[in-house]
């Protein structure tokens, strides 16, 4: 006879067969040949289906062992459709003694947490405001006709050919931005539609993968600054290479190369565009790197800890103070707490989340870093030094 009572001997059938486990039997389960993971209490065998898994295998297996719930409600902005891919690959529950969370996880700042997500789709904060999207697209493209206009119109000269470079060098930095809101899934409610305008931004626009950019980036929303892990700070895998990734991928981003080489080589000739385009690539870089980097390199960069998610993105990632240029300039990085605790939340919500994010931070006495974008850039070269430091200590200081 279950809780409910006297319900049939067939449901208390059903009820018995029901296979339960604790932590210390799921956690054995973390190896890439046997993998097992829990989402709200449930336990998935996902040994063979990481293999399958579209954000890679190693992303899910990353999880291996751990309860994923809120790392699955953060990546799927469809939970009913990915939960159809779950059915097949339940075999059991979480033993009703053992807690919901492993590794003795802050059950309650897990619970004010999951209250603050309900709280942010009551507030409409994952519905998209398409225009802004389209400006976004739109000034993209307008900067790189202004570059082309001013070759066309003042000649190849220094000055105009500095000008062009800076000009597109700043498209490509925005398209990067632009790329990145289409790869987490956060424009578009149907998934497929934002991994096609994501292959074109990123393709097209900038001549790199989308699937290589996949298999990395959210390696790093899993598991930030988490060594073995985090692929940004393992500086693994230049290229993703394989039969998986789709000939399609590399024809978006040959066609970008098609197009740059096309409008350019009738101003510098093939060497001069080669030149001019390595250049535009160098100053991006620049930009690009002190962005991305001023939000995660200066925070703690260490072994896996197992914390509650709320905990683990606090614990790697700091903000940048809001104004209008901080926000274009970084492509609304500065925000990137909220992005890290909601990567599928539009980009235009991130701030009126903040407050909020702010308030349970201070509930639970974690650190909440805001500070001035200079300070943050600042930042960097101050954790590089230490790091350099710690280095020469420990292998010629000896």
């Amino acid at each position: 006879m279950g809780k409910g009572g006297n319900q049939g001997e067939g449901a208390a059938e059903r009820e018995v067969s029901v296979p339960t486990f604790s932590w210390e039997e799921i956690q054995k389960h973390n190896l890439r040949t046997d993998r097992w993971l829990v989402i709200d209490r449930k336990v998935y065998n996902i040994t063979k289906w990481s293999i399958q898994h579209p954000g890679g295998q190693r992303v899910i297996g990353h999880y291996a062992g751990e309860d994923a719930t809120d790392a699955f409600r953060a990546f799927h902005p469809d939970l009913e459709f990915v939960g159809k891919f779950l059915k097949p690959l339940l075999i059991g529950e979480l033993a009703p003694e053992e807690p919901s969370q492993d590794h003795g996880k802050n059950s309650k700042i897990t619970e004010d947490f999951r209250a603050l997500r309900k709280t942010a789709e009551d507030m409409n904060l994952f519905k998209t405001n398409h225009v802004f999207f389209l400006l976004l697209l739109a000034h993209i493209i307008a900067l790189e006709s202004i570059a082309w206009f001013t070759v066309f119109y003042f000649g190849n000269g220094w000055i105009p050919t500095l000008i062009t470079a800076f000009v597109l060098a700043t498209s490509q930095a925005q398209a990067g931005w632009l790329q990145h809101d289409y790869g987490h899934l956060s424009v578009y409610r149907k998934p497929k539609w934002n991994h096609l305008v994501h292959k074109f931004v990123i393709g097209h626009l900038k001549g790199a993968s989308a699937n290589w950019w996949n298999h990395r980036h959210f390696q790093h929303h899993a598991k930030p600054n988490i060594f073995h892990k985090d692929p940004d700070v393992n500086m693994l895998h230049v290229f993703v290479l394989g039969e998986w990734q789709p000939i399609e991928d590399l024809a978006w981003a040959v066609s970008y190369y098609i197009r740059f080489f096309i409008t350019y080589i009738p101003f510098y000739g093939i060497l001069g565009a080669l030149l001019f385009l390595n250049f535009i690539r160098f100053l991006e870089s620049h930009w690009f790197v002190w962005v991305t980097q001023m939000n995660h390199i200066v925070m703690e960069i260490d072994q896996e800890a197992y914390r509650d998610w709320f905990s683990s993105q606090l614990t790697a990632t700091c903000n940048v103070e809001q104004s209008f240029f901080n926000d274009w300039f970084s492509g609304h990085l500065n925000f990137q707490i909220e992005h890290h605790l909601f990567p599928t939340m539009p980009r235009h919500n991130l701030h009126k989340i903040a407050p909020l994010v702010k308030s349970l931070c201070a509930k639970h006495g974690i650190e909440y870093q805001e500070k001035p974008l200079l300070r943050a850039l600042l930042d960097i070269i101050r954790s590089l030094k230490k790091s350099g430091k710690l280095w020469l200590d420990a292998y010629l200081h000896k």
